[in-house]
């Protein structure tokens, strides 16, 4: 990790008001991200209580992708859902390319997932790329997913508008995200975990200094929520749209189809 990364990211100041409203909020989530890289799955399974890999085995039912079809994973990570969805199909698309492409802005992410990957025999392989540029042609895949990732890049909508350029017609997206719980009871108590033990012991588990741990509830509640995120897939053309609330409703899958 350099200097840069172990510095405060997300402090006071910083999450006093909309995280999504800052103008370099793309410049923190990278540097973030760069801080926790390397302690990231331990606390995604120490945290979510391992629910965090069921969550991602129904993002890829939602997917639906068969032998044949592409499915690029954006804001990737470490792998763990693109290495989901390689299981589900041979290591190559019908036009010979992978069958699955992982692609995340926070560079050191990506040797973890290509390392988590190499004992697969249906390894995806990895990109360097930002969701709103991806570094694909258009109509490449028939399916994007992205897990806990569409609430931190800059432009929400726009990262959708690109995930249309990129998916075939009838191509299916799918976005895993927390939310609000819509029970007050439970949303005191996701609020009570989320913004004052977890941070605690999260941060205390990476030696994370960059505050990661507490822009993860605010940026939860400052986000889109479900029917923000609906409105997302109509207004970008995807037609179908449902979503499955899991976890007492503290996180969605949404699923849809563009053109349909």
């Amino acid at each position: 990790m350099d200097a840069a990364a172990k510095k405060k990211v997300w402090g006071r100041d910083t999450l006093a008001g909309d995280p999504h409203a800052r103008g370099d909020k793309a410049r923190r989530v990278r540097a973030m991200f760069a801080s926790i890289a390397g302690s990231y799955d331990l606390n995604n399974r120490l945290h979510a209580f391992g629910m965090d890999q069921r969550w991602r085995r129904v993002a890829v039912g939602m997917a639906a992708v068969t032998p044949g079809e592409r499915v690029v994973d954006v804001a990737c990570g470490t792998g763990d859902l693109a290495i989901a969805l390689a299981r589900t199909l041979p290591a190559a698309a019908a036009d010979g390319g992978p069958s699955v492409i992982g692609v995340d802005f926070t560079f050191a992410m990506l040797p973890l997932a290509e390392g988590k990957s190499s004992g697969d025999a249906a390894a995806a392989a990895y990109a360097a790329g930002d969701a709103l540029r991806l570094p694909l042609p258009d109509a490449c895949c028939e399916a994007v997913t992205i897990a806990f990732g569409l609430r931190n890049v800059a432009d929400p909508s726009a990262a959708v508008a690109e995930f249309a350029r990129v998916l075939k017609p009838g191509g299916r997206l799918v976005v895993l995200e927390f939310v609000e719980p819509r029970n007050p009871l439970i949303r005191w108590g996701n609020a009570a975990y989320t913004r004052g033990l977890m941070p605690l012991t999260a941060t205390a588990l990476s030696g994370d200094r960059s505050g990661a741990y507490r822009y993860l509830p605010k940026s939860v509640a400052t986000f889109l929520g479900t029917a923000g995120v609906a409105a997302l897939y109509e207004r970008h053309g995807f037609g179908g749209h449902r979503s499955r609330a899991m976890n007492l409703g503290t996180v969605d899958c949404h699923a849809g189809t563009l053109g349909r």
